[in-house]
């Protein structure tokens, strides 16, 4: 029965999200998009700073890496090669900057990798900027539509699916789903399995994770390459939906937005990072959108001096880290735990009983035997 319980808890959702392209309209698609491409990024970062416990600030960079890849290798100013892949190169060159910088994520912990990873975002941005024949420079460029046997995910030639009609969004919605499941099992197999627990003593304790025979450099740089991989997958599904990649998009706001994702959803688990990117990337387009239902929040290009939706949103989950910090250090995932905990000692406790009634002698109770006559 409970095998049963944990398939159908599995099953709903996924048939909930699969069904969500036949009843949702663009807009709520784009957040979607949006929101899986950003929890595939966060758990990447997830696996780098909450299971391992090292700082990166340079996510921004390793997203940029795997959009801009991808863009030049499926396009025409490059070796315009079969989208799908380009999608797989850009994925592998990714992890091979990440691999690159690993002798340094190897041997520098804690802030100082932070700064070092800094060094990436800026550097990065400056050969967007200037990389005009490779990255278009300042205005970015346009993304090529991704096509695999012979299916492109683009506006298409009119494909209706049950009467609703399948555009860019819809199309893209299922590629978001695989790449997101794909990235959910793996990541997830990969913190139960040996290397998981090899990266949580590394940082529960670099001393005792040397002790038990653990590479500290080894794994230390294994993290950083895997964390980059998903950063460049997270960038590719991030220039497929917004169909124009442009380098301020990638610049250190966005390192601390994964970093607020990885906080509030909670540090070293995929359903938390996952949470805290869906809350951290949603919140800012819907304030955009209901902005002039909003009190305090000017609707974007009012030029009155007010507080933006996109400002208000970033104080808000600023705010949300901090009641983070102070009140549930684990997160959303922590909170979620603890509810079904106390859920469950609710649902063992024993009834109460009538203290009028007479006390029931206990089911274990063995009579005393009569004497014999």
């Amino acid at each position: 029965m409970s095998d049963l319980v944990k398939r159908g808890g599995f099953l709903v959702p996924v048939l909930l999200l699969c069904a969500l392209p036949f009843y949702l309209d663009a807009f709520w698609l784009r957040i979607g998009l949006f929101s899986m491409a950003a929890a595939i990024g966060a758990v990447g970062l997830g696996v780098l700073s909450g299971t391992a416990g090292q700082l990166s600030l340079g996510h921004a960079f390793f997203l940029a890496v795997g959009a801009y890849g991808y863009v030049w290798l499926a396009g025409e100013d490059g070796p315009g090669l079969p989208p799908a892949v380009a999608l797989v190169l850009a994925v592998l060159l990714a992890g091979a900057a990440g691999g690159l910088f690993s002798p340094v994520a190897g041997r520098v912990k804690g802030i100082y990798l932070g700064v070092a990873t800094l060094a990436l975002v800026f550097l990065g941005h400056h050969v967007l900027l200037t990389a005009d024949s490779v990255t278009g420079g300042f205005n970015g460029s346009s993304v090529p539509p991704l096509e695999i046997g012979g299916f492109a995910f683009d506006q298409g030639d009119g494909l209706a699916v049950l009467g609703v009609p399948f555009g860019a969004e819809e199309r893209l919605w299922y590629l978001g789903l695989a790449l997101f499941a794909l990235t959910w099992f793996t990541a997830r197999g990969l913190l139960r399995g040996r290397p998981g627990r090899a990266l949580v003593a590394l940082r529960d304790s670099e001393t005792a994770a040397s002790v038990m025979g653990v590479h500290v450099a080894k794994y230390r740089s294994a993290a950083f390459v895997v964390s980059s991989m998903y950063a460049g997958l997270a960038g590719v599904l991030l220039a497929l939906a917004f169909r124009r990649v442009v380098p301020d998009y990638f610049s250190l706001a966005l390192s601390v937005d994964y970093l607020a994702m990885i906080v509030i959803g909670g540090l070293g688990s995929v359903a938390g990072a996952t949470a805290g990117a869906v809350f951290v990337t949603a919140l800012p387009l819907l304030m955009t959108r209901y902005a002039d239902q909003l009190p305090l929040v000017a609707a974007p290009g009012s030029g009155d001096g007010s507080l933006g939706p996109t400002e208000a949103a970033r104080y808000l989950y600023g705010a949300a880290i901090v009641v983070v910090l102070l009140f549930a250090p684990d997160g959303l995932t922590g909170l979620a735990r603890r509810a079904r905990a106390r859920l469950a000692r609710r649902r063992d406790r024993p009834a109460p009983t009538d203290p009028g009634a007479a006390p029931r002698p206990p089911a274990t109770t063995v009579r005393a035997k009569e004497p014999t006559p």
